[in-house]
C-alpha cells in the first residue's frame, strides 16, 4: 500500500499543529488542543501488534488501524453528529465468530484503504465522514515492529534480552534502557513530514513513553524534521507511572529516558501537572540542562474518574497559554 503525495484539507484557523504519538495520550492531547485550534493534524505511531490491530496488520499486511482509529474518534466534534460517531468508531464487536474484538473503525479504515489503494488518502476519506477536526497521518505507511534491549528480565537481574512487538515491550517485566525499529531506517509518510514542517507547535507526550511517545521519533526523516523545526516544541509528561515499560518512573526519569534515546533533543516547554510532580526544582533544572527547556506546572490532571488522566478543558488551558492564545507564565 502506498501514499501519494496530496494536498490535504483546508486549513483551518488558530496556529498549525502537528501532535505526535498513538493510543490513549495522544487522544487526550487531541481533545485539548481542538480546543486552542481546528488547524490540528496527528501524527501516529505504526507499531502497534495486539488486539483487532495486530489481527489486520498480519492478515493484510497494512499498518495497524487502531492508534489512527483513536486520534479520528478524539478529533469527532462535540455536537450529536460527532459525539455519535465518535462512539460509533470505537465500537468493538463481541459475541464469538471471526469479527470478536474487532473495532467497527478499524474494519472502516480497513475498507477505505482497499477502496483507495492509499494510505493517506483513505484515513483523509473517513475524517471527512467523521466531521474529523483536523488530520490524521501515520508516521510510515508500512506497519513497524519494535524492538526493546531490555536488562533485569526474568531471574537474572543482570541478563540482557531483545524484546520484539509494542505489546510484549509495554508489558515488559524488566527494564528498557532503549529501543528501535525494524525495518531499521523506514521512510518517512511524506505528508507527515509537510506537517511538521509547516508546524508553528509540536507535541509530544503524554502516552506509554517508550512504545508511542519515543517511537514516532525513531523514523530518521521525522526526528530529523522534528530536531530542525522553527516550531515551538512541546513536551507533556505523563501523571503516574505505568506498570510495565514505566514502572516506578519519576518526572525526572520521563525526561532522562528521551535525552537517552535522542541526544541533542530541543524542546521549548514541559508541561507537569502541579499536583504529580514533586522535587521540583530538580525537574526544571533538568528540563533547562537537558532539553533546553522552561518547565510549565499547571492543574492539568481530571480530579475525577481514573487516576493518570488529563482533564481536557485544564490541559488545553495550558496549551493556550504555550501557544500565544492565553496568558503564559513559568512555574511557581
Amino acid at each position: 500500500m502506498t501514499s501519494t503525495h496530496r494536498r490535504g484539507p483546508a486549513a483551518g484557523h488558530g496556529p498549525r499543529v502537528v501532535a505526535l504519538g498513538g493510543g490513549h495520550g495522544l487522544a487526550a492531547t487531541l481533545r485539548a488542543m481542538r480546543r486552542v485550534t481546528d488547524n490540528l493534524t496527528a501524527v501516529v505511531g505504526v507499531s502497534d501488534d495486539g488486539g483487532s490491530s495486530g489481527r489486520l496488520r498480519r492478515d493484510f499486511g497494512v499498518p495497524p488501524p487502531g492508534d489512527l482509529r483513536m486520534a479520528l474518534a478524539a478529533l469527532c466534534g462535540d455536537d450529536t453528529w460527532g459525539r455519535t460517531w465518535s462512539r460509533v468508531v470505537q465500537h468493538r464487536f463481541g459475541g464469538a465468530g471471526d469479527l470478536k474484538g474487532h473495532s467497527l473503525g478499524n474494519l472502516l479504515i480497513m475498507s477505505l484503504w482497499e477502496e483507495t489503494g492509499d494510505v493517506v488518502a483513505g484515513l483523509d476519506w473517513v475524517a471527512s465522514l467523521l466531521g474529523a477536526q483536523g488530520r490524521v497521518l501515520p508516521v510510515a505507511v508500512q506497519p513497524l515492529e519494535i524492538v526493546a534491549t531490555v536488562t533485569g528480565f526474568g531471574q537474572d537481574p543482570t541478563a540482557t534480552v531483545e524484546i520484539h512487538g509494542q505489546v510484549a515491550v509495554a508489558t515488559t517485566k524488566g527494564r528498557v534502557t532503549s529501543i528501535r525499529t525494524q525495518p531499521a531506517n523506514p521512510p518517512a509518510c511524506p505528508e507527515a513530514i509537510e506537517a511538521i514542517k509547516e508546524a508553528d507547535v509540536i507535541l509530544m507526550g503524554p502516552g506509554s513513553w517508550y512504545t508511542s511517545v519515543i517511537a514516532p521519533l525513531l523514523v530518521p526523516e521525522l526526528l530529523e524534521a522534528v530536531r530542525t523545526s522553527s516550531a515551538k516544541r512541546i513536551v507533556v509528561l505523563n501523571l503516574v507511572a505505568q506498570s510495565g515499560e514505566t514502572s516506578g518512573f519519576t518526572s525526572e526519569r520521563y525526561i532522562s529516558v528521551l535525552v537517552d534515546q535522542f541526544s541533542h533533543f530541543p524542546v521549548d516547554v514541559v508541561i507537569a501537572d502541579t499536583r504529580s510532580t514533586t522535587n521540583r526544582d530538580a525537574v526544571a533544572a533538568l528540563c533547562k540542562s537537558a532539553l533546553g527547556a522552561e518547565l510549565l506546572l499547571r492543574p492539568v490532571a481530571s480530579t475525577t474518574g481514573e487516576a493518570g488522566i488529563h482533564d481536557p478543558d485544564l490541559l488545553a488551558a495550558a496549551f493556550a497559554e504555550v501557544t500565544g492564545r492565553g496568558r503564559i507564565s513559568t512555574w511557581r
